[in-house]
């Protein structure tokens, strides 16, 4: 069956964004963002990943941080523009892939022992976003996790904000929360998989 378009912000709406810049949320740019990375890595710790999934990958500056530290990571976006970019920004990092998925349709297979959604699930609607979770939990491995991390200002841009995206990652049936923290303008919940 396939996921009708008002489900989701989709591809033509994040093709048009990058058309218009390269880098539409200034991700290798803004302070914001390099603290929010570095909170995303300290809260992994010094762990290494065997098989790592990173959705919405956008244009791979986060993709090139994780990258060593996985001997695997799947990069996904359903933007071609953001493809093309992150593939070149991490052309030297051998243990990083970064492909064209729309998910939940495109999951990769897993098992991922992580998984990050950073600054992607509040871009689908609830119904949809259910499916979404469902997909990334079947493919995450016993004991791995998710991390996900997203803006928690007010926007009238995305159909769910990002404490309504958290809510509903808490409390998927297949994930625990290890630990969460709330920081001025965004939060970050680390969950394992049961």
């Amino acid at each position: 069956m396939s996921t009708p378009p008002e489900a989701r912000l989709g591809r033509d709406y994040f093709d048009d964004l990058y058309e218009t810049s390269p880098d539409p949320w200034s991700f290798a740019t803004s302070p914001y963002e390099r603290a929010k990375y570095q909170h995303s890595l300290t809260v992994l710790g010094r762990r290494q990943f065997s098989a790592a999934l990173e959705v919405g990958c956008s244009i791979g500056v986060f993709t090139a941080m994780l990258g060593p530290r996985c001997e695997r990571l799947c990069a996904v976006d359903v933007s071609a523009v953001a493809v093309d970019a992150a593939r070149e920004r991490c052309a030297e990092i051998a243990s990083v892939s970064v492909a064209q998925r729309s998910l939940p349709e495109q999951m990769p297979q897993g098992p991922f022992d992580l998984v990050v959604c950073s600054e992607v699930l509040y871009y689908f609607f609830e119904p949809l976003l259910a499916e979404v979770l469902d997909a990334v939990t079947a493919e995450l491995a016993p004991g791995g996790l998710l991390l996900a991390v997203h803006w928690t200002e007010p926007t009238r841009t995305y159909p769910l904000g990002g404490e309504r995206v958290h809510e509903l990652v808490r409390g998927h049936e297949a994930l625990r929360t290890l630990r969460g923290a709330s920081r001025p303008r965004y939060r970050l919940d680390l969950l394992e998989r049961r």
